[in-house]
């Protein structure tokens, strides 16, 4: 689906903060270097890296952002959105973190991050209550999607760093499709799975004997605590076309004020925000009310949006070269403006 609304790039950050899209202040030098209205168009994945847009979405629609052209795709899967960034049909994107390195390599450094959305969403939950550290999970079976991929990575890491071997001192069973994951909760006494949101919060709905055992979140920052650069668990980042960015940087920065506007809100506006988040078919709103506020939703940018994506992307990077493209990004990979 696809929601239109405009920003004029040519505002500063104070000026896009105060007047949304209205016109530049004569007395900022960079506004007035540009003055016509740039095309952003974005696309986004249905799940926890859309959702803290829904505001600016909302505001579209109502009339609010008088002047702006931005046009929004919300997309079923990361495979739709890359060829749209290699196609020039997108300016930005919101896609996992990882992908977003891959893309970096095999678009000779044609992309660069923006900033970081969605930090971690997987959890460890149980039908039972016999977990309450990593080293519970010790001898036991866990369900698991996203074998090849940042899941299992992170997994592994977790359990790695705490003393388990996830070939030998747990059983993990892959399945296709989260889903899977789900009904294998469902139908056993006792069963562990690994689920993101907004799956834990379906299954929790589907049955109240379904807990949350572990935040893999908050597991991999407690291993992180005494590292010099210590490094989050991150799901998504938001990225641009490195051609597109260098042409428009002021346009990028005010998206970036408006989008951290639209974060706020959805943190802070709960339920309201899961009625758009319901509204703009990213998951019903009656999940979201539950799943907002266990979703990370945020918004880092500047230096400390390199220091925790490069600390993730070098976790990523032991455990599998592949996942991230084969090699680190290079400095240019982050936007710091």
């Amino acid at each position: 689906m696809k929601k239109l609304f405009s920003l004029f790039c040519a505002l500063s950050v104070t000026a896009a903060m105060l007047t949304g899209c209205g016109q530049p202040s004569a007395e900022t030098p960079e506004a007035s270097a540009e003055t016509d209205v740039v095309p952003i168009r974005v696309a986004a994945l249905k799940g926890p890296t859309a959702m803290g847009m829904v505001q600016m979405m909302d505001a579209a629609d109502k009339g609010e952002l008088e002047g702006c052209d931005y046009t929004f795709s919300i997309e079923a899967s990361a495979d739709l959105v890359t060829p749209l960034l290699a196609k020039g049909e997108v300016d930005l994107a919101a896609v996992p973190a990882n992908l977003a390195s891959v893309l970096y390599h095999n678009m000779d450094g044609g992309v660069e991050v923006l900033a970081i959305n969605t930090l971690g969403v997987l959890y460890m939950v149980e039908s039972g209550d016999t977990i309450s550290t990593v080293e519970d999970l010790r001898g036991k079976t866990i369900y698991a999607s996203g074998k090849d991929n940042t899941p299992e990575y992170a997994l592994n890491y977790v359990l790695e760093q705490n003393g388990i071997d996830p070939t030998t001192d747990v059983t993990i069973e892959w399945k296709s499709e989260h889903s899977e994951c789900l009904a294998a909760l469902l139908a056993q006494e006792n069963a562990v799975a690994m689920l993101p949101q907004p799956f834990v919060t379906t299954a929790q709905m589907q049955s109240d004997q379904i807990r949350v055992a572990l935040d893999l979140t908050e597991e991999w920052e407690r291993l992180q605590a005494d590292s010099e650069t210590p490094s989050s668990m991150i799901t998504g980042v938001l990225i641009g076309r490195r051609d597109f960015v260098e042409a428009h940087p002021d346009a990028v920065t005010a998206f970036l004020e408006h989008y951290q506007t639209s974060v706020d809100y959805v943190n802070n506006h709960v339920e309201d925000a899961a009625q758009l988040v319901g509204q703009y078919d990213i998951v019903p709103a009656q999940v979201a009310v539950q799943a907002i506020p266990a979703c990370n939703i945020t918004l880092i940018r500047g230096q400390e949006l390199q220091e925790k994506l490069s600390g993730y992307l070098t976790v990523l990077l032991e455990q599998n070269p592949k996942s991230i493209g084969g090699s680190m990004p290079a400095d240019d990979f982050y936007f710091l403006g």
